[in-house]
């Protein structure tokens, strides 16, 4: 609908928790491909078959979810759920549209330490190759996107050379600092700004409590980690969620820097998960309850995934929260479309400097490897083959791999 100025308006909360939960846990169970399809499938089943809100209202939405840090299409369900059941419906989004992966991932996590014999090893060894086509793929469409451009294309190989001259989390944040600062000096304001208005039912007050507590969490929870793993684990995860920006595969970098670094989970069981993590519906974040699980010290298992789990989605949907009633004033400045125009360069070098370590030096071993490797790219790119089938390729080829050596 539109309101007096023919702008377009969301409708008020008319439905309850329980309608929001079954339609985002149907979305849960068969949303596979990544965060861009899961826009898709949204708006599939709550624009045009549920009409929940206009087309308008949506393409609004998810302009603000993909400008902020963090699971885009999670905070555009959780943002859908608010708008349909105030509060208790953003959690059932967020609750619905979650579980069905992350339980998943947490009982691969849970069997995967006891696969053993040759085509066992042989299928993990395929699912961390995977890693490497489907990473190649989200790089290569990041940049097509991202780094139109000589300039921003600039930016992504900046970041990269901050990397391998200062690798970990503290490179990752210093290089889409830097990009920002640069796309504001070399973007004069271009894009084009969406017009339109999202509604939803949080005041200023509760906008600026919550944008306290994102940046109070993130500079609180380093300086409390040492008190105890626990904490130390929520500061891993909870920086991770905060510093993601254009898209899902982009968290991987940093939760490799913030487990793998520190020894808790191995580089191996790092990227079998993220290949298992591949062949799920619903967001890749739920990455997060497999190296919850997996973790070493403890918490781990269903405590750790629990807590790794809330930790990596909370900073972005305190930061939807904290920004929607100031986001129609916000996005209007040409300045704001530049500074993030350059983050999100800086972040296709960030993942394309991940594609190469951990992804490639970990999981490639030899040329046959690699020709796996290749095959499910190719199928990928060429093919246009669903990620989850490719999974399941990749897997019996890690056997066929095992069973020749």
């Amino acid at each position: 609908m539109t309101d007096g100025t023919g702008t377009a308006e969301t409708r008020p909360a008319q439905g309850t928790p329980g309608e929001v939960f079954a339609a985002f846990f149907k979305l849960g169970l068969t949303s596979f491909g990544g965060p861009i399809a899961h826009l898709g499938y949204f708006r599939d089943e709550l624009v045009i078959r549920r009409g929940w809100l206009s087309d308008h209202a949506y393409g609004d939405l998810v302009a603000l979810c993909q400008f902020l840090p963090g699971p885009a299409s999670s905070q555009v369900g959780f943002a859908l759920g608010m708008m349909r059941a105030g509060w208790l419906g953003a959690l059932a989004a967020f609750a619905a549209f979650t579980l069905p992966s992350a339980l998943v991932l947490l009982v691969f996590a849970m069997s995967a330490a006891s696969i053993s014999g040759s085509l066992g090893t042989g299928a993990l060894d395929g699912l961390k190759i995977v890693a490497v086509a489907i990473v190649a793929q989200a790089v290569w469409g990041m940049a097509k996107n991202l780094c139109p451009d000589r300039e921003r294309a600039a930016i992504a190989v900046g970041a990269v050379v901050m990397l391998a001259f200062l690798p970990g989390v503290f490179g990752m944040a210093g290089a889409i600092l830097l990009g920002a600062v640069a796309g504001l000096a070399l973007g004069r304001g271009s894009g084009v700004p969406v017009g339109g208005h999202v509604a939803m039912p949080v005041s200023r007050g509760g906008a600026a409590a919550a944008i306290t507590a994102f940046f109070a969490l993130l500079v609180l929870l380093p300086l409390l980690a040492g008190q105890s793993q626990g904490l130390a684990v929520i500061d891993s995860f909870y920086r991770a969620g905060a510093l993601v920006f254009g898209g899902g595969h982009v968290v991987l970098p940093l939760l490799q820097a913030g487990v793998v670094a520190p020894g808790w989970v191995t580089s191996d069981q790092f990227l079998a998960g993220y290949g298992a993590a591949q062949a799920v519906p619903g967001p890749l974040f739920t990455f997060a309850a497999y190296l919850g699980a997996v973790l070493e010290p403890q918490p781990n298992g269903v405590a750790g995934a629990v807590i790794a789990l809330l930790s990596v989605f909370l900073p972005g949907f305190l930061i939807l929260i904290g920004v929607l009633p100031f986001w129609d004033r916000f996005r209007a400045m040409p300045q704001a479309r530049s500074l993030m125009q350059g983050a999100n360069a800086a972040v296709v070098g960030i993942l394309g400097a991940a594609l190469y370590s951990p992804v490639f030096t970990s999981a490639i071993g030899d040329l046959r490897d690699f020709a796996l490797a290749l095959a499910c790219f190719v199928l990928l790119m060429a093919w246009r083959t669903p990620p989850w089938m490719v999974v399941l390729i990749a897997a019996a080829g890690g056997m066929g791999l095992a069973l020749i050596a």
